[in-house]
């Protein structure tokens, strides 16, 4: 299990999101130089939790339950395959390619210890999945675009950064920790998408959850548990 690359972005006017300035980062591209991965500070005021990463509508993206997005590799070669088009690493906005690591399948609460043995790695835990938005569905430029990610359901992984560090493109990724539930990815991604009656199921997760995942699934039971 390996980082095939590391990718930033660069704010960019763009008609196709509501971001008061007209702006996104959401075209990453990889980079060959190490980057610093931290915690970016809460929702609202931090950013993306990569150096030099651009994250432009921090309402609603960025933050320490979402500062690092992680793609796998096979997943979207699964999309090349279906939409007839070549997807670069960083096409779908993710900062972390990876190979080798089933994303959508992690665990929530499952931890990643990424970076070279010589450096100080990072120590990432996944939190949720990505819900897709119009600015997605833009830059992609496919007609239907949000519906049609929904319905795949491999959304790839939102993490929090546990530790800070330092990762390059060709990094090996370790699964150090594996949580004691089956709250994966997808499942969390579907709860909160398309099959709100997973919702009750997520709290086997905890506090790993993404707050707002969170705190939905709590208002579902609290709401129908009568």
């Amino acid at each position: 299990m390996k980082l095939l690359s590391v990718n930033l972005g660069r704010p960019q006017a763009v008609p196709y999101t509501d971001q008061p300035e007209g702006v996104t980062g959401i075209d990453k591209r990889p980079v060959d130089h190490p980057v610093r991965v931290a915690a970016p500070g809460p929702k609202g005021i931090g950013a993306s939790g990569l150096a030099g990463d651009a994250v432009c509508d921090t309402r609603h993206h960025g933050g320490d339950d979402q500062a690092v997005y992680a793609m796998a590799r096979e997943d979207m070669d699964d999309w090349e395959r279906e939409l007839g088009r070549t997807l670069p690493n960083g096409a779908f906005g993710e900062n972390l390619t990876t190979m080798g690591l089933d994303v959508s399948g992690a665990l929530i609460g499952e931890r990643w210890r990424i970076g070279s043995p010589a450096g100080p790695s990072a120590l990432l835990e996944v939190t949720s999945g990505r819900i897709p938005c119009r600015t997605f569905q833009g830059h992609m430029g496919e007609r239907g675009w949000v519906k049609r990610f929904m319905r795949k359901g491999a959304p790839g992984a939102y993490l929090r950064v546990i530790e800070p560090g330092e990762i390059r493109s060709g990094d090996p990724v370790e699964i150090v920790h594996r949580p004691d539930h089956d709250v994966t990815v997808t499942m969390e991604f579907r709860a909160n998408t398309t099959e709100r009656s997973l919702l009750p199921r997520l709290l086997a997760a905890g506090e790993a959850l993404h707050p707002e995942a969170l705190a939905a699934a709590r208002k579902y039971r609290e709401t129908y548990s009568g």
